[in-house]
């Protein structure tokens, strides 16, 4: 009997080394963790005329976690944040190296650091765990959000190492629906007081029955004064149709 493809790639030793690309031409170690990512809790990044949003869903499944300890929007500047889906632990040391990319970046220039090279940082990290033996790839992939300028930005990168802009996107589970989602209702720029009640319905249509406006952490910057606020909890309801 014929054993599938990815079980033959695995019977092979294919798998057992990040560096070792199958006959296809396939990192299979790299597709575990996007796997990986799959299984992490959700966040939605949105380009808004007057800023930029991100909705993160912390997943908050046992009540005797204290929910403020629960965040998942990142603060790397005052004028930059980011959310992860995946293994949060290699989220928090991507996300450490880029504050204090940031905080160098201020002492070195006297000025707030881009946000693509904060993107790019951690993606020739990313891609760097693909290339050399002896580690695994992280398991993690990052919305990254910022203004400058006064221009709102949005970044994504992926377990490889790459990275694209975007108008609007999301990442970890549900992330397919959730971006049919973006691209049959988003129409036109919104607000972020707009933005942020457009993506807790995208969540309620795609959580259904467990959406709970408890785990749910929201991070906007305002392309005019490039400040980071963060709305949780109770403060959301009013967000809530």
């Amino acid at each position: 009997m014929d054993l599938p493809t990815e079980m033959q790639h695995q019977a092979m030793g294919y798998d057992r080394a990040a560096t070792m690309f199958s006959p296809d031409g396939h990192l299979l170690q790299v597709e575990y963790a996007e796997k990986t990512v799959k299984l992490g809790s959700s966040s939605i990044g949105i380009v808004c005329k007057d800023g930029v949003v991100i909705v993160a869903d912390r997943r908050i499944r046992d009540k005797l976690v204290a929910p403020e300890s629960m965040n998942k929007v990142f603060e790397i500047d005052s004028h930059l944040m980011a959310s992860a889906s995946g293994l949060l632990s290699d989220a928090r040391v991507l996300v450490e190296e880029g504050q204090v990319l940031a905080q160098q970046n201020r002492v070195t220039y006297g000025a707030p650091i881009e946000p693509i090279l904060i993107i790019k940082r951690i993606a020739d990290r990313k891609q760097m765990y693909t290339q050399y033996g002896g580690a695994r790839p992280y398991g993690v992939a990052f919305l990254i959000a910022g203004v400058h300028n006064q221009k709102p930005q949005l970044y994504t990168s992926d377990m490889t190492g790459h990275y694209l802009a975007y108008r609007a996107n999301a990442i970890g589970e549900h992330d397919e629906k959730i971006k049919e989602i973006l691209r049959r209702d988003l129409d036109g720029d919104l607000t972020m007081q707009e933005a942020i009640p457009f993506a807790l319905k995208i969540f309620k249509e795609v959580l259904d029955k467990n959406f709970d406006i408890q785990r749910f952490d929201v991070g906007m910057i305002s392309a005019k004064d490039a400040r980071l606020v963060r709305v949780h909890g109770d403060a959301l309801k009013k967000f809530v149709k």
